[in-house]
């Protein structure tokens, strides 16, 4: 089925996430204001009552013709949730760009990573986009500023925050901090375990938060960006940090060529990163909060491994993702 050249129809499967809703938002401020947005999502979301384009507007269950004449589909829910519909999205005939990780696993997906030069020389047959996690946009753009040096080697360490899990992921922590505070036992229902003021590197054997499952995302999505420039997968680790919001991670770069901490700013800052240099105010997750860049602080050499050098980094888990979805819808709708 081909969905009409006239289109101004976008769905948004998964419209109660977080991810959903920010997405939802940054539509309404881009090139796509004023189109219709279809709201879809899971049984246990259907009937609430949100607002799109300055109007109320109720999330709809997914039936049989909810993505008739659909220009684009973003999928922003669970990746269960996208997997049971994704077949039927692409049979609309419209462009899917999914940001659940469920199209990592689809033949002929392209995993669009925001550098790519996606646009007026696009293929029109691919109407599959896979758009990567936030630590897979981060982890491949320093792999595009670091592999022109002589990138030989990369260590990146994760740290997520809760808003990973959604809004349940977001109320157990807070819950948990002020029952802690309370001297009362905690609630576990999301993570099966104390997340308040603790670092993990995995969760309760009950919970369906699963860090190596995570962490075997991202490796999926960095491999493309890897396999890009010919070098080496970087090492992957992912750990729970007890944040509301935003990634923050360490990166350990090994360079066969000499540079300058000048030098080095000067790359990351040509591949878009913002680098934030006040000393008096420290890099942490915050400063990324509501912003689509990745923000570094200044790298560090390692005195003790010549070449080496230390990178430390903040971005918004919700808002990246959201934003390179609609810089690759912009590209693709005419």
């Amino acid at each position: 089925m081909s969905v009409h050249r006239d289109s101004q129809r976008i769905v948004i499967p998964g419209a109660s996430s977080l991810l959903g809703a920010e997405l939802k938002s940054l539509l309404e401020e881009s090139r796509f204001a004023g189109w219709d947005l279809s709201l879809l999502d899971e049984e246990t979301a259907v009937g609430t009552l949100t607002e799109a384009a300055g109007e109320a507007a109720i999330i709809q269950p997914v039936e049989e013709g909810s993505f008739s004449r659909a220009k684009v589909v973003f999928f922003t829910g669970s990746e269960a949730f996208t997997q049971r519909n994704l077949l039927a999205a692409r049979e609309s005939g419209a462009t899917v760009i999914d940001l659940s990780g469920a199209a990592l696993s689809v033949q002929g997906a392209t995993v669009w990573l925001g550098t790519d030069g996606v646009g007026a020389n696009a293929d029109n047959s691919k109407t599959l986009y896979a758009i990567p996690s936030a630590p897979g946009l981060a982890a491949a753009k320093l792999l595009d500023a670091l592999s022109p040096v002589g990138l030989s080697r990369m260590a990146i360490i994760f740290f997520r925050p809760v808003s990973e899990a959604g809004r349940a992921g977001i109320e157990e922590l807070e819950t948990q901090t002020s029952q802690l505070l309370s001297f009362q036992n905690t609630g576990q229902p999301v993570f099966d375990t104390q997340v308040a003021f603790n670092l993990l590197d995995h969760y309760g054997a009950a919970s369906r938060e699963n860090l190596r499952a995570i962490r075997t995302r991202i490796r999926r999505e960095v491999s493309v960006a890897a396999a890009r420039h010919n070098v080496v997968d970087p090492s992957i680790q992912v750990l729970h940090a007890p944040v509301f919001y935003g990634y923050t991670f360490v990166a350990s770069a090994e360079l066969n060529s000499k540079q300058s901490q000048d030098a080095l700013i000067e790359i990351c800052r040509k591949a878009g990163f913002t680098i934030d240099s006040d000393a008096s105010s420290p890099l942490g997750n915050l400063n990324a909060s509501g912003d689509s860049a990745i923000h570094f602080a200044l790298p560090e050499d390692d005195s003790a491994q010549p070449g080496t050098w230390w990178f430390w980094g903040a971005a918004d888990n919700i808002r990246l993702p959201a934003a390179t979805a609609i810089k690759l819808a912009e590209k693709l709708v005419e």
